[in-house]
């Protein structure tokens, strides 16, 4: 069967879809009435203030939580109330702010063990992970245990870790926290190698505005629980309601 190509994906249905969620915590609207679609082969950046709703707007994505309004459709069926292990088993992974390693076991275990916990058998799962890691530079530290990583190659596991699911849809949040500058363009060539080797839609939340700029296809921006622009990062750095809110002064657009 030939490659499906991202216009037809979008047909198809191919799609990580929030249809007017809406989300509260004691009378506090984290969301209101957010829609949001990541289709296959495309980045997709999400960003905004801190409180604007982004980590729980994936949050609800992945089943971690469940909207008070609204759903969430992967690929055309309705999983607003899957647990988190029945979407990963559908097709969709994510990464944390906050390193969910074992520590205790080497880095090609922990890849082993995502693999594991999607069905794929020892040998397979041996397979996947030895794959990843030489894909991900991190095949050195295979034998190394998950807590001695550097803090850029510890992000690199985390995505390693969520592509061993074989997912077609992974969330990022913010993975690049705490990378310095120099590391930043090895980095996003990581998220680029998601789209356009692994064949997945990305969904990356990230605060550093130049990754966002230089890796995403495409840009929501959330503002107060609401979504306040959308477009390519040219429009939305022209976009003046989002410079007021969010990154300052208009960037000039040549």
């Amino acid at each position: 069967m030939a490659e499906e190509r991202p216009e037809e994906t979008r047909r198809s249905g191919a799609s990580l879809r929030a249809v007017g969620v809406s989300r509260a915590y004691e009378g506090v609207q984290a969301l209101r009435d957010v829609t949001l679609e990541l289709h296959r082969h495309e980045v997709v950046g999400l960003i905004g203030p801190n409180g604007a709703g982004k980590s729980t707007l994936v949050n609800v994505l992945t089943g971690f939580d469940f909207p008070d309004e609204g759903a969430v459709e992967l690929e055309g069926r309705d999983v607003t109330r899957w647990r988190p292990h029945r979407r990963g088993r559908a097709g969709l992974s994510r990464t944390f702010q906050h390193s969910r390693s074992f520590r205790g076991l080497s880095v090609r275990e922990n890849v082993e063990v995502a693999a594991l916990g999607v069905g794929a058998g020892p040998r397979a799962a041996r397979r996947r992970a030895d794959s990843l890691l030489e894909s991900l530079r991190l095949a050195s530290y295979a034998d190394a245990p998950a807590g001695s990583l550097p803090h850029g190659d510890e992000r690199r596991l985390g995505v390693a870790r969520a592509l061993a699911t074989e997912p077609r849809f992974v969330l990022m949040d913010e993975p690049a926290a705490g990378l310095p500058e120099a590391e930043m363009p090895a980095f996003a060539e990581v998220v680029r190698s998601v789209r356009d080797e692994h064949d997945a839609g990305v969904l990356l939340i990230d605060h550093n505005m130049a990754l966002i700029m230089d890796v995403c296809d495409r840009i929501q921006v959330l503002d107060q629980g609401r979504t306040l622009a959308e477009g390519s990062p040219r429009e939305i750095r022209a976009n003046i309601d989002v410079a007021a809110a969010y990154l300052g002064e208009p960037a000039v657009v040549e």
